[in-house]
This record gives C-alpha cells, structure tokens and sequence, in this order.
C-alpha cells in the first residue's frame, strides 16, 4: 500500500564518520520523492571523548548549524528542514547533553541508548562482546536505560527504541521479565509525552526487521504514544527508505497519524493512504 510522504526525521551527515553527502544533497532527494519536511539529526558531540569516532565534536557543531542555515534558505519553499541532532543518553552526561540541547534553536531531539555501560552493543567492532551474554539480561538492561532516557525529559523522540536486537540476538521467547522491562520503558515514553520512532534502518541491518517490531508498535499504540518516522539515512539514497511498509504497520494497529516537529513543538499529521 502507498501512502503520502510523512516528514523523514532521522539524517546524518558525513561529521559522524560513517555518513556520506552533504545537507544538501539529503534535501534534494527528499523533494524528488515528494517529501514535504525533513530534519537532519546528526549524533551530537559528547563529553570525555565518548564514542568520539562515531559522532562530531563540539567544534563541528557550529559548521553542522550553519550548512543546515544555508540548506534551509536555499530549499525555503519546497522542503521544510527542521534542525534536530541525535543526543545519546549515557549516564552521566546529562548536564552536558541538558547544555547543547539548551544553547542552540532546535525543533527536536532524538534521544538513543546505543551504550549498555561502556559496551557499544550495536557496534560491529564489537561483535565479540556479545559471546557468552545472557541475551535477557542485555534486553532488560537496554530498556531500563531507555526509559532512564525517557525520564529525563530532554528527548522530543525515543530513537529506535529496540536496537539492542540489531545483529539478530534475540532474548527467551515469552520472558516476563523481558516484557516488564519493555512495558515499563513505554510507561516512561508514555509520562514523558515523547514519540517513538518507527525507523526503517533494522531492515537494512541483520536483523532484517523495522524497530521496533509489531508487539511493541502495537502496545503503544494502545498507550496512545505517538510515532515519528525515521530512516535513519546514512546516504542520499536512503532518505525515506521503506517509508510505506513503516507507515503499513502503523495503520494496521489503528494509528492514524504521526509526530511533527518544530521548536521543540510536537503536532500530528495524518497519515493519508494514495
């Protein structure tokens, strides 16, 4: 089934070291596919040389603000481009993360758990790490983080919110205590009247799945938690990438609408079938 593009909201650019293209090459390709609204959400700098080959450093932060400026005015009219930044949550560095988000004119931040401690779960250099896990345990310990994420208040959106499940680890079928902890990081969304991100990115990685998978969009769907897409695009071409399917398994749970941003503001556009 087709349906009328929504705002993609989830862009990188090549700041991250593992992104290529420029803003505006993003944007040029979102209005070829008739996207109306977009938002860049490159990963933010972070204290301490955290994850620092996997993000931009605080003075690349200005040039990541200026290129969207530039992109903004030069698309005004065709393409709304929202500034957003990809804010991971580690405990730790909420003051320096509360101090970005507070220093700069966002519309919106997504807020991601890609650290358990100081193992880079998601991280295929990484993949060792994962030998001899009890996969519950990783599972419980990503939720809890992700609804101490949520508690915080600092995030406008809760970034694919069972990436733990990546390279296609997966924990006891039917755990209770995996469900609990699920249930309880959608309770957090939930009180912090954030959106969940449907993203597309878990198809174009081993596990083959979009995040989150059907139980959870469907759960919070009857929690009334609003959904905002993302791509997670990494390339230009992977703007807007599998956007129907996404917008298929929102429908099919009786969501009929989806998150928008601008500063700092969430409002609901429909999701409208061609």
């Amino acid at each position: 089934m087709r349906f009328a593009p929504v705002p993609d909201y989830h862009m990188h650019t090549p700041r991250c070291h593992h992104a290529i293209g420029s803003i505006r090459d993003y944007a040029a390709v979102a209005v070829q596919l008739g996207l109306s609204e977009i938002g860049m959400s490159d990963h933010s700098p972070m204290p301490n040389g955290f994850d620092a080959a996997w993000r931009m450093q605080d003075d690349e932060l200005a040039g990541y603000l200026d290129e969207l400026e530039q992109t903004r005015e030069r698309f005004a009219g065709r393409l709304a481009i929202r500034r957003g930044l990809e804010a991971d949550y580690h405990p730790g560095s909420e003051a320096y993360v509360a101090d970005m988000i507070a220093s700069h004119p966002w519309d919106y931040i997504i807020g991601s758990v890609h650290y358990i401690g100081d193992w880079g779960f998601d991280n295929p250099d990484n993949m060792e790490q994962w030998q001899g896990r009890d996969l519950d345990d990783a599972y419980c310990a990503y939720f809890e983080t992700v609804a101490a994420s949520a508690r915080t208040g600092m995030f406008d959106i809760i970034g694919h919110p069972d990436l733990i499940k990546k390279f296609g680890h997966r924990p006891t079928p039917g755990s209770r205590r995996v469900a609990e902890t699920m249930e309880a990081m959608l309770q957090a969304v939930k009180e912090a009247g954030a959106a969940l991100e449907i993203s597309s990115a878990g198809l174009r990685k081993p596990v083959g799945e979009v995040y989150p998978h059907g139980a959870m969009i469907a759960r919070a769907a009857e929690l009334k938690i609003p959904f905002a897409f993302g791509s997670d695009a990494h390339a230009p071409g992977e703007v807007g990438h599998a956007m129907d399917t996404c917008l298929a398994m929102l429908t099919a749970c009786g969501v009929q609408e989806v998150a928008a941003f601008e500063q700092r503001r969430m409002r609901l556009l429909p999701i409208t079938p061609l």
